[in-house]
């Protein structure tokens, strides 16, 4: 359903250690000016499936991975679930106990109540929706700690792993946890189908008491309450501007 091959000669600089991957990953490591999702994106195709792009930072984990598909677009978009998922359970294997993680559809991540982060999800410009896309990008920015006494605090709608009492965590032990997850998320996914993954996604969502929540073959969120037609939320459309991004600092919103 998913390729992750270890095709091709690309190597990580020697300066970066040798990270603990599943196989068929491999870490493409960029200095810190760079945009992990944003490179990935633009040198997919040269990438290949499996590259993990990630940005050497101290304050946020940054990266991005490459994945090729083996069906048409609308339906190889519900991979996103798959990446929010290995996000939680990577938070979930590093919190401390008792944590509330939560998903706000489709892609922030809250600890603790509060906004950590989230992930987005790209595809090749002008792809069409019945046809197999050469590639999709999953990536993620999660806040591990505070960069000022503004960014997170009491009153803040944000939140850093640090203040949410996380032990401290090193991007790169971030993204091997990420790494290790994703592929178990993508091979229950073959292994069943894609609505035992969609279950575990809408188990991470605040409902509200009497609404039922769905997921549609293409990925879009179904809201039906008592009496009341039922909403559809455009996935497409959703991800086309993530929620929890600011657009100018390029980190989560505070």
């Amino acid at each position: 359903m998913f390729k992750i091959s270890a095709q091709g000669h690309r190597e990580v600089p020697p300066s970066v250690r040798t990270l603990d991957l599943p196989p068929g990953f491999r870490p493409v490591a960029l200095r810190e000016l760079h945009d992990a999702h944003q490179y990935a994106t633009a040198h997919a195709a040269a990438l290949g499936a499996g590259a993990l792009v990630f940005v050497g930072r101290f304050d946020v984990a940054e990266f991005a991975v490459v994945l090729e598909p083996a069906e048409p677009l609308a339906a190889a978009r519900r991979a996103f679930y798959a990446g929010m998922l290995a996000l939680a359970d990577t938070l979930a294997a590093l919190a401390p106990p008792e944590t509330s993680i939560a998903i706000a559809w489709p892609d922030a991540v809250h600890v603790g109540g509060r906004l950590v982060g989230g992930g987005r999800l790209t595809w090749p410009p002008g792809a069409e929706e019945e046809a197999t896309p050469h590639w999709l990008v999953f990536g993620a920015l999660i806040r591990l700690v505070s960069m000022s006494d503004g960014e997170t605090g009491l009153h803040s709608p944000a939140t850093a792993l640090q203040d949410e009492g996380f032990s401290k965590i090193g991007v790169e032990r971030f993204i091997e946890g990420f790494a290790r997850h994703l592929m178990a998320r993508l091979d229950h996914w073959c292994e069943e189908d894609f609505v035992a993954l969609g279950r575990h996604f809408l188990l991470m969502q605040k409902r509200e008491c009497g609404v039922h929540l769905a997921i549609d073959a293409n990925g879009d969120l179904r809201i039906e309450r008592p009496g009341t037609p039922a909403v559809r939320r455009d996935l497409r459309s959703a991800l086309e501007s993530p929620s929890w991004l600011d657009p100018i600092m390029e980190v989560p919103r505070r």
